[in-house]
């Protein structure tokens, strides 16, 4: 199955010393506490702690600052300058600041590098810099002195993290005539989020470190997506003279956001284009599969992968349908955003059947190929054969199914518990080691093209928001 595009393909997709002083405001501090510089602040006075992450990798040492965005007496919103000392992200990229006052506004939180500040790169296979060597995936790297990233929030949620997409935001909020208002901001937040195709409230979630996905099963493919989203950006430069760092990339889309409220589609040859940034991350997601031993993650990146795809076709067929380079703020992926819990596992799939004869019903038995105790496994959907149509493609099998209402132990199953399916196929009946995924519950049929002549054999599973799956439905074929 091909792609628009020439860097995506069916089968494997593209891939201190102790103390340092630091100059901020005016003022020196040192990294013995990287995540809280004192801040000399009346003890009597009220507070609010704002916390969050600076991710694209992992940030250290980055210098943050925050500031309440207040509103003058026309209604426009800037930030309120405050003479405190910055504080520095910690090694695990994390931040927590103190601001004078009640949690009752919003605030602006920027971060800025300076000669001490490290990020761990997190594009695989290494992360490339137009004017150093090479940096393989897990390592630190410098960063140049002109790089920053912006977010903005509530303070009464007191959760503000800081990555590509959120700068991204802020930059897009600024067109607004009243400032960086909560309202413009919530809005450029949702905007971003339709523009890569991510889950509504993406760009809140705590980003995961892609270099440590094995320490935890509990990212959800919401969060992974969004990870490996911010992480295009850097990958971008890799074999790309046009740009030399993550800066070059970031300065680009944010002076588009801001000047256009726009962001170029497929590209014109001088800026960086909405198209590139995501047939990037699904190249990511896919080399990432490789990085980690946990069959949970693996699943979740396949639907990440999967995702990225889907958007990326999305993306070139408005192109050609309206022949503009532009992305519009109401163009959104059809099929992005299935997994919105914070624990769903979906992961890709595909599907199967084009056979002329009946299809797998779902049997109790089977393989217990499960993530949990079998009691909690989900029941097979049974796989069916649609009828063939003259628009089905003589290489390529139509699968269809039902999702199932009941589990294999006969609990019932509603369709919210249900993360997705996975289609497996192959050449041979035992040998079924090919797989897609679709982390969308509601869809019921996938094409599947450009198989070559012979016999293919499908089978397919149901996977649940726990990350349960099922056993294999009956495996179904078609000649080709």
């Amino acid at each position: 199955m091909s792609y628009c595009g020439n860097n995506l393909s069916k089968h494997g997709l593209l891939t201190l010393s102790a103390v340092v002083l630091l100059s901020g405001c005016g003022l020196d501090i040192t990294s013995e506490d990287s995540k809280t510089a004192a801040q000399s602040l009346d003890q009597n006075e009220p507070t609010v702690e704002i916390a969050g992450d600076a991710m694209k990798g992992v940030i250290q040492q980055g210098l943050v600052t925050a500031n309440r965005l207040i509103s003058d007496k026309d209604g426009y919103y800037a930030p309120q300058r405050q003479a405190a000392k910055p504080v520095l992200t910690a090694d695990d990229g994390s931040y927590e600041w103190r601001l004078r006052g009640k949690a009752d506004s919003w605030a602006l939180v920027e971060l800025h590098a300076d000669g001490s500040t490290r990020m761990i790169c997190d594009v695989v296979p290494q992360c490339e810099q137009g004017d150093g060597s090479p940096v393989a995936f897990g390592q630190t790297m410098a960063l140049d002195s002109s790089f920053s990233l912006r977010g903005a929030g509530d303070l009464r949620m007191e959760t503000v993290n800081l990555t590509p997409l959120t700068h991204l935001a802020v930059a897009l909020a600024e067109r607004s005539g009243n400032g960086l208002s909560p309202e413009a901001l919530s809005d450029s937040y949702e905007t971003v989020e339709s523009w890569f195709g991510l889950a509504p409230g993406s760009l809140r979630l705590p980003p995961p470190d892609l270099t440590r996905l094995d320490e935890t099963d509990n990212v959800s493919a919401d969060a992974l997506q969004l990870a490996v989203t911010n992480a295009a950006f850097l990958a971008l430069v890799n074999n790309n003279a046009q740009w030399d760092s993550i800066s070059d990339v970031l300065n680009n889309i944010a002076t588009q956001a801001t000047e256009t409220g726009q962001i170029s589609l497929m590209g014109d040859g001088v800026n960086v284009a909405l198209a590139d940034l995501i047939s990037t991350a699904a190249v990511q997601a896919s080399e990432l599969q490789a990085t980690v031993d946990s069959s949970i993650i693996s699943q979740r990146l396949v639907v990440v992968e999967h995702r990225n795809v889907q958007r990326f076709k999305t993306i070139a067929d408005v192109y050609e349908e309206s022949d503009t380079d532009v992305a519009e703020t109401d163009e959104t992926a059809d099929e992005t955003t299935g997994d919105t819990s914070g624990d769903t596992t979906t992961d890709t799939t595909e599907d199967n059947t084009g056979s002329t004869e009946e299809t797998a019903d779902s049997g109790t038995d089977g393989n217990g190929d499960t993530v949990a105790d079998t009691d909690n496994d989900t029941s097979e959907p049974p796989a069916t054969e649609t009828t063939p149509e003259e628009t089905v493609p003589a290489n390529a099998a139509m699968l269809s199914w039902t999702a199932p209402l009941t589990r294999e132990n006969g609990d019932s199953l509603s369709m919210g518990e249900i993360a997705g399916f996975e289609v497996v196929y192959g050449n041979s009946e035992d040998t079924l080691d090919q797989s897609l995924a679709i982390g969308d519950a509601s869809v019921d049929e996938l094409l599947v093209d450009e198989l070559t002549e012979g016999t293919w054999y499908f089978a397919i599973r149901t996977l649940d928001t726990d990350g349960n799956h099922s056993r294999l439905s009956e495996v179904v074929n078609k000649q080709i």
